[in-house]
């Protein structure tokens, strides 16, 4: 049988006596993702139909268009007097009144208003609706303006809101609390939405033990899965955890083949870099093409991370170190995730800041930084946080990260930078 390393990507040294990343073939996050979806045509998600209360985070699957236009018929925005501009400030007979959800009972002259609440239709002949409380009453009962009125003021003409035939919400549109009332107001019941990928939860380690069970030395508790499955769900994908599987190649190899045939991607961590019993690497070469696309990263943290694939299902294999993992999720295999989603048009929630201290990169290569927002004087400010990989706090103390990229040598304090906010968590923003 060939042995599996050879079928690594060149970043990978396999020998006899040297095994390693060579990191001078290394891809950036963006080099790593455009090999990436360069080498695997992901299937267009599945089309189901939900009702308007499940919709939420879900992701469009058909363009929401207008049967009508929106509003259908010119409506009052002020609780007020219908009229007719030309008329000016001359007395308005007053002669109905509109109720909610009822059309106007007739259409007015100029000498003749109808009181209309906010939401009323407007009757045929007025141009205007008068606030209240900017008329007055004439004796004998009169509605009388008490300043000129201006042809528009206080309605909502028909269409000015959504023109019948327009395409409101795309395709590929996640969908929120505001989205959710256009569909509302479009009529589009029940949803169509793309079905949410299953994308299999494996944790890899001797090491790891359930979340409720006492530590001994040497032992530490399984939380990269809790990170990483809540992270995936705001992604808008269906994390499964799958049973922990120990360092050893048959369990390893057995686990993954198992999730191949039941679920749409998977997600590992640990077992992703190149020590004796980091495996996941050389199962995922064996179990089909196109197999590993990209091992070994030109980042921190996370440079011992796997891109691959089998078919069309992505195989992503996450460092074990619990800092590391998340923060390659969230910055650098999203995009894979939300595409699975069928999510076409990325929102990612950024904020300008102020570096509080020195942002220092490393020449070449894309760092991560995790950070503290925090106010003073009415400003953003952004203080960097220690790196430390291992540390499983270290994203729960941080409000986002700022991306020190290849081209940036690093930011001077008092410099202005941008600050990615976590999908899912993330420390509140301070006052100081």
């Amino acid at each position: 049988m060939q042995d599996s390393r050879a079928l690594l990507p060149s970043s990978f040294v396999a020998g006899s006596s040297q095994r390693g990343f060579d990191t001078a073939r290394l891809l950036s996050a963006s080099e790593a993702l455009g090999t990436f979806f360069a080498r695997v045509t992901l299937p267009i998600p599945r089309v189901e139909e939900v009702a308007l209360t499940a919709a939420l985070g879900r992701v469009l699957a058909r363009d929401a268009v207008a049967r009508e236009d929106i509003p259908t018929h010119p409506r009052s925005t002020m609780d007020g007097y219908a009229m007719a501009s030309a008329a000016g400030i001359a007395p308005r007979r007053l002669v109905a009144e509109v109720l909610m959800g009822q059309a106007a009972s007739r259409a007015i002259e100029a000498s003749e208003t109808i009181r209309v609440p906010t939401g009323g239709a407007v009757p045929a002949g007025a141009d205007v609706v008068v606030p209240q409380e900017d008329c007055d009453v004439a004796s004998g009962g009169e509605i009388v303006p008490r300043e000129m009125p201006v042809a528009g003021e206080s309605i909502a003409q028909r269409g000015g809101d959504i023109r019948s035939g327009e395409a409101v919400l795309r395709a590929g549109r996640r969908l929120g609390a505001p989205e959710l009332g256009v569909l509302a107001t479009l009529g589009i019941v029940p949803v169509p939405v793309f079905a949410r990928p299953r994308v299999a939860i494996v944790s890899t380690g001797d090491e790891l033990v359930d979340p409720g069970e006492g530590l001994r030395e040497g032992r530490v508790r399984d939380s990269n899965r809790y990170a990483i499955g809540a992270a995936l769900e705001a992604l808008g994908a269906e994390a499964v955890h799958l049973v922990r599987v120990p360092d050893r190649y048959d369990a390893v190899r057995s686990a993954f083949e198992a999730a191949l045939e039941t679920y749409d991607a998977i997600v590992s961590s640990g077992g992703s870099s190149v020590g004796e019993r980091d495996l996941v690497p050389l199962v995922v070469a064996e179990l089909g093409a196109p197999g590993p696309i990209v091992h070994g990263l030109r980042v921190k943290p996370g440079k011992p991370t796997l891109l691959a694939a089998v078919g069309k299902k992505p195989v992503i294999g996450l460092p074990g170190n619990p800092t590391s993992s998340l923060m390659i999720l969230e910055a650098v295999v999203s995009p894979i995730v939300r595409a699975l989603t069928g999510e076409s048009a990325r929102r990612t929630p950024r904020v300008s800041a102020i570096a509080a201290e020195p942002f220092l990169g490393r020449r070449d290569w894309t760092w991560y930084v995790p950070v503290l927002l925090f106010e003073r004087a009415g400003a953003l400010y952004a203080e960097p946080l220690r790196m430390r990989s291992s540390q499983t706090s270290l994203l729960a103390r941080a409000t986002g990260y700022v991306t020190v990229d290849e081209a940036t040598p690093g930011y001077a304090a008092g410099d202005r930078l941008e600050v990615t906010l976590f999908s899912c968590g993330g420390a509140p923003i301070e006052c100081r």
